[in-house]
């Protein structure tokens, strides 16, 4: 497949761009808004955003969710905050400094239209959520109340306690539900997206499967927007609630939807560390803590006294030590790497060895417990209750762990990916983080696509085709696709072997964990190469389904996601054998400084790696497009 990319960047000045292209899209007129139908996938803080907003502006919209309710969605876990350029704090913030803040935390591996509109947009989205009711936190005086997250100097991330991804996706979730009731949008839940329709090379529509009755049916669209979060399941073990998945992205880029930098995966470095093998998934502590939490381990190898019993000098706060600038709040990749230098030196805590402390020791004294349970009572909570462990007398344990994916389908400046008619938001493309992800950024990124930018650039796609139809899904391309996916399904279903969808998933976590996880190397993922396949072929030759087609069957649900796992891995460890550097989340030990850190290539590899599915056995195809920046300095991250 040959593939040339158009990123349909704007010219001009790089804060102008975004009101300079709004003015020059084409608008849809109120009346004739009716006339389009949008389909809308997941339901998530993108989702639900995108598809209230095009309701209220008179889109006919049809949303589609696997979860019970629209308010379900993974979107809830991002408690800690979201970032805006307010400058409340008056310490110095401002739009370009979050932009310059965001490109260099992600490595220098974003697109910088992209990312300063992001910026330019986060203060329209703490706007829209206060007005809607989000309940933030506030001052003494009334204005909201700001608190720092790791990468940045300034305090500019908004925050409800310790549930702000829940309070912003209640108030996606009550625009959304209006919607519903005003007659605008259609909601379809329990219903899993299976397949994207293509018609004459345009996205027509979408299979899903009634997770219910499992019954197979398609559904026609102007266009169709994929806000279906990302892919970090593929480790097994991870932060993401369990039925996350790849499979709707995967789905379009086997139709054709190029798949951007699928190896910039983020490892938080705030994690309850897993207890045994055969958990199931992990638990994220929010990033907030460490505004108040000072990260240590033993100073000594092997030391496995209790917290209390290590004097204040046998302890080594290594984050302070080797970036005293930014001390405990340098960016999750960094964070990350020391916690397991520290770990795989042998200075693990817990009983398995495999944690670093939390300790929170020094704010309760300084500012009292009742200030610390004000600002993370449900976090302490929770970990106390999985835990077993007080963390306002004893330390958290925490450990990296996979998060957020910040690669996915690539999409241009509109949104829209490589296919026509096929949007992607949020967390499902890849456009605004590059290798790594500053924290509460991805609040920001769901919100600003949902809210702001998809309902203005998809009536460029919209208002040429006004007066068409669209396709009926009588079409021979509606029936195909249903057959495929009603043929795939079949397949799980008849190979009836003797090992369960989890083993086969725990064990390509393992590999995907062990060859493209924290570390990358040459060899690791040449290996993980052979590997793949085998246990893939493995899948399809023994793997057990039980029950039937025509109902709930949750096995057959994590079956076909598990399949599109192994494909979606593969492709991972073939990016990152390609990218040959290290930047953000990235890490290949043969491109590392003498002092451990990331060494980026900026000769080569100052690109966004977009891959192309070229047939089922055949070798993915690359097109690269180039990173310029024209706003900002590369140079190499430094937090010391």
């Amino acid at each position: 497949m040959t593939v040339e990319l158009d990123a349909r960047i704007p010219e001009g000045p790089l804060a102008e761009k975004w009101d300079a292209h709004r003015f020059e899209i084409p608008l849809v007129a109120p009346p004739n808004r009716r006339r389009f139908e949008v389909i809308v996938v997941g339901t998530g803080l993108a989702g639900a955003a995108a598809a209230a907003t095009l309701g209220e502006l008179g889109y006919r919209v049809k949303v589609f969710t696997y979860h019970d309710s629209n308010r379900r969605a993974h979107s809830i876990a991002a408690q800690g905050g979201i970032n805006a350029a307010k400058n409340y704090r008056n310490d110095g913030d401002s739009v370009q400094r979050l932009f310059y803040d965001t490109i260099k935390g992600g490595d220098y591996r974003a697109r910088e239209a992209n990312v300063h509109r992001l910026a330019q947009i986060s203060t329209e989205i703490i706007d829209q959520a206060t007005a809607q009711g989000v309940p933030f936190a506030r001052e003494y005086g009334g204005l909201l109340a700001n608190r720092s997250f790791g990468g940045v100097q300034v305090s500019r991330t908004f925050y409800a306690r310790g549930q702000t991804g829940q309070q912003l996706l209640l108030g996606a979730y009550q625009a959304l539900a209006r919607q519903i009731e005003a007659g605008t949008v259609r909601s379809y839940t329990r219903c899993e997206m299976l397949d994207v329709v293509m018609v004459e090379g345009e996205a027509a529509g979408i299979v899903v499967r009634d997770l219910v009755s499992g019954e197979v049916t398609a559904h026609s669209a102007h266009a169709v927007v994929l806000a279906t979060g990302g892919y970090s399941n593929v480790y097994f073990l991870s932060t993401n609630a369990k039925a996350c998945n790849v499979t709707a992205i995967w789905r379009a880029h086997r139709k054709g939807a190029l798949f951007a930098n699928p190896c910039f995966t983020q490892i938080h470095p705030t994690c309850i560390p897993a207890s045994d093998e055969f958990q199931s998934k992990l638990t994220l502590m929010s990033e907030s803590l460490r505004n108040d939490g000072r990260i240590w381990v033993p100073a000594g190898d092997g030391d496995g006294r209790p917290a209390a019993d290590i004097p204040e000098h046998q302890r080594d706060y290594f984050l302070e030590r080797r970036y005293p600038a930014f001390g405990n709040l340098v960016p999750r990749d960094v964070a990350s790497r020391a916690a397991k230098r520290e770990v795989d030196g042998g200075k693990g805590v817990g009983p398995l060895r495999n944690g670093v402390y939390l300790d929170f020791a020094g704010a309760v004294g300084r500012l009292g417990r009742e200030a610390i349970e004000e600002r993370y009572g449900n976090l302490f909570e929770m970990y106390e209750r999985i835990t077993g462990e007080d963390p306002y007398s004893t330390p958290m344990r925490i450990y990296p762990a996979p998060h957020y994916t910040m690669g996915g389908l690539w999409v241009d400046y509109d949104l829209m990916t490589s296919v026509p008619g096929l949007y992607a938001l949020g967390e499902a493309n890849f456009s605004d983080h590059g290798a790594n992800r500053l924290g509460a950024s991805a609040l920001m990124q769901g919100l600003a696509d949902g809210y702001f930018i998809l309902p203005n650039t998809i009536a460029g796609h919209l208002a040429p085709r006004l007066g068409t139809a669209a396709p009926s899904t009588d079409h021979p391309a509606f029936a195909e696709a249903i057959a495929g996916a009603r043929d795939r399904i079949g397949r799980l279903m008849a190979v009836k072997g003797k090992r369960t969808v989890d083993w086969f998933h725990r064990e390509l976590g393992k590999i995907v964990w062990d060859h493209c996880g924290m570390e990358r190397s040459a060899d690791g993922l040449r290996r993980a190469l052979t590997d793949l396949p085998a246990l893939e072929e493995e899948f399809w030759s023994d793997v057990t389904v039980l029950g039937g087609d025509d109902g709930l069957n949750q096995t057959l649900e994590k079956a076909g996601r598990v399949a599109d796992f192994f494909e979606l891995a593969a492709l991972m460890c073939r990016d990152a054998l390609h990218r040959e550097e290290s930047c953000g989340g990235h890490f290949r030990v043969e491109h590392q400084t003498a002092e451990g850190e990331a060494l980026r290539d900026d000769e080569n590899f100052a690109h966004v790696a977009a891959w192309g599915f070229a047939g089922p056995d055949e070798e993915p195809t690359l097109v690269k497009e180039p990173l310029e920046f024209e706003d900002v300095e590369v140079k190499t991250r430094s937090y010391k």
